[in-house]
């Protein structure tokens, strides 16, 4: 037999599977050695991140900054020691930093290092522990020589959410009667640019329905399909009107069971009059760079919401409302409202950035609208009234000798004169209140009332303040003679109101002639030749400028959270009422000569005509100043006897985050 022959067959081979076992239990073992080992490792390495995080929550929770005694590193140092890792020790080490947080272009946190910020507190601990049995074996097989240490570390970012604050502004239109529902169709139909005719039931659930903003912006992403994570993009985003509209639809009837309410079918009906225009949503809602958009989770009135956004659309498209107006014994009113600027209808922010800088980007800033209205008023014909008409003639005789000595005119006071009986004609004045209706033009510009923060105080969330500072409005009031196709213009640069007097009473001459008992002959009036009476108004009243307001707690009630109701204080600007009320029962009554020069001679012959007259006007003006103040400028949230700004704050101490 070939001796190769011999080691063939299975009885020479037994043993063999006795030296895979042995193989495999080997390998199992060095396997089971490098899992226990690398179990090891990585508990340590839990361990190490558990005291990075501890440290790091610690630090940012007792506010630790890295300047002045370098109070972060000292409350790290301190809970890691608590937490069984003694520093300084040998192969430990514990690095504190501060510094901020920002977004990179995968909208990823990044810290960033800075000594004078405590925004974010990052702390890497690191511990040199025994080499892995992994790493000596890799040694064995041509690796890097291992060492006895492997220098493990973690790293923790934490950051306590910064203090979030909200202001609010709002209007005071509470009820809705008859008048008003009109009032609001012509106001908002025009502004919008359509027509409405919503009930008085349908503005009253306008007024008395609630909307979540967090809510309707969460639907209006869906609506509009978007995807980004925030909320930047749909505050950015140009939306047609007839969308935002819709979206308050989506949320009051997401089943879409209600479109028989009064208030669905408004909406229904404001969303057609809007038509195409389209408008930027952050204009009204400002969101602060960074705040975080829960603080929106806070309800508002829906009539709110659709009062400035059609304000926004009027911005936009420039359009003048026009609604006639019906006062009893008054004829042909005229009412003219154009939107300046917007309001801004709330703002929310990190109050310490915005007390840097309270008129800053980071401002936290509302106001609210600015408007315009002209009133153009066809007064009844002023000679009907008797005992104005009486006193009008009574002013002849005394005026012809003032008028001829102040004006240098041939007149005389009576027919009768001699000069007049034997055919030489002679003037005598003419004074008459203008047959014709008269237009009279009230014009009002409300400038914006506002209010911005300057400062709060976080010492705790049951003790904090919120300061604000607050100005009413700018009104001018000019009452005369305006012309309307220069009032309103592109809102951008609105041009400024110009006002002429407006002449009521026209001094008059005309010539006659006469012969004995004949019949005198007087040859058509002249008018204007003696001038004229002619009344005007032109006031400023000022703003309330800075008025400061501190909002405070421990009463919840006057400070509450973010997400809940604000708390609404009221800035009283009873002052503005009572100065137009003033200027109503002082109108300018004055005396012009022929050339337009205004006449200071004749206050006591006038004295009686001028004191009817103003009674006359008054009665016309003191109805429809009421109804400007009260009805069109508070159904655009404008309150001229006050203004209503709401706050809120979260300090949200005492819950830092790890955020990396």
């Amino acid at each position: 037999m070939s001796p190769r022959m011999q080691f063939r067959g299975p009885a020479r081979q037994r043993g063999a599977i006795g030296l895979m076992a042995v193989g495999t239990l080997a390998l199992a073992l060095v396997f089971s050695l490098v899992v226990i080992d690398s179990g090891r490792l990585y508990m340590e390495k839990r361990s190490l991140q558990r005291v990075a995080d501890m440290a790091a929550l610690e630090a940012a929770t007792r506010g630790g900054n890295c300047s002045a005694g370098s109070t972060a590193s000292t409350y790290a140092t301190a809970s890691a020691q608590r937490n069984g890792f003694t520093v300084p020790t040998a192969g430990r080490a514990l690095s504190v930093a501060c510094g901020a947080l920002t977004l990179d272009a995968n909208n990823l946190r990044v810290f960033g290092a800075d000594a004078n910020k405590n925004e974010a507190i990052r702390v890497v601990a690191s511990q040199f522990v025994t080499q892995s049995l992994a790493g000596g074996i890799g040694a064995l097989f041509g690796g890097a020589p291992a060492g006895t240490t492997v220098n493990l570390s973690a790293t923790a970012v934490a950051a306590l959410p910064p203090p979030l604050a909200s202001l609010t502004i709002r209007s005071t239109l509470l009820t809705i009667d008859s008048s008003k529902s009109a009032a609001l169709n012509a106001l908002f139909g025009g502004l919008l640019g359509g027509s409405l005719n919503l009930s008085v039931a349908g503005w009253s659930g306008l007024v008395n329905t609630n909307i979540s903003l967090l809510g309707y912006l969460d639907r209006l992403k869906v609506d509009l399909g978007l995807n980004a994570g925030g909320y930047a993009q749909v505050l950015g985003t140009s939306v047609t009107v007839s969308q935002l509209i819709q979206t308050v639809v989506n949320v009051l009837d997401p089943g879409g069971t209600l479109g028989a309410t009064a208030t669905i079918m408004s909406l229904q009906a404001l969303k057609v009059a809007a038509g195409s225009t389209t408008v930027v949503l952050g204009n009204l809602l400002h969101v602060q760079t960074g705040s975080d958009i829960s603080a929106l989770a806070t309800n508002l009135k829906v009539f709110d919401l659709i009062e400035a956004v059609v304000q926004l659309a009027n911005k936009t498209n420039g359009l003048v409302a026009t609604l006639p107006i019906n006062l009893a014994g008054l004829a042909q009113i005229t009412a003219r409202v154009q939107v300046l600027e917007p309001p801004q209808l709330s703002a929310i922010g990190n109050p310490k950035k915005a007390a840097l800088a309270p008129l800053g980007p980071d401002r936290i800033y509302v106001k609210t609208a600015q408007v315009r209205t002209l009133l153009s008023i066809n007064l009844p014909v002023l000679d009907a009234i008797t005992p104005l008409v009486n006193a009008v003639a009574d002013l002849a005789a005394p005026l012809a000798g003032i008028l001829s000595n102040l004006l240098h005119l041939d007149l005389v006071g009576v027919i009768d004169s001699v000069t007049c009986l034997l055919l030489v004609p002679c003037d005598t004045p003419d004074i008459i209140l203008l047959p014709a209706p008269v237009r009279l033009d009230v014009a009002l510009d409300v400038a914006s009332a506002n209010s911005y923060v300057t400062a709060y105080s976080c010492v705790s969330p049951t003790s904090k303040s919120l300061t604000t500072n607050t100005s009413t409005s700018l009104v001018n009031l000019k009452i005369g003679k305006i012309d309307p196709a220069i009032v309103f213009g592109s809102n951008s640069s609105p041009p400024p109101l110009a006002v002429q007097p407006l002449k009521v009473i026209d001094i008059g001459v005309k010539t006659c002639r006469r012969l004995l008992l004949f019949p005198v002959s007087c040859d058509p009036r002249v008018a204007g030749v003696g001038g004229g009476l002619a009344i005007m108004a032109d006031t400023t009243v000022a703003q309330n400028a800075n008025i400061p307001h501190v909002y405070s707690a421990p009463a919840a009630s006057n400070l509450p959270e973010i997400n809940q109701p604000p708390f609404y204080y009221s800035f009283t600007t009873s002052n503005i009422v009572s100065s137009l009320t003033n200027t109503l029962a002082n109108i300018q009554l004055n005396m012009y000569g022929p050339s337009g020069s205004l006449v200071g001679v004749l206050a006591s012959v006038l004295s009686t005509v001028k004191q009817l007259l103003i009674n006359a006007i008054n009665t016309v003006l003191s109805p429809l100043l009421d109804m400007l103040i009260n009805t069109l400028l508070v159904s655009l949230g404008i309150d001229l006897n006050k203004v209503d700004v709401g706050a809120n704050l979260s300090c949200q101490s005492g819950r830092a985050t790890l955020v990396i």
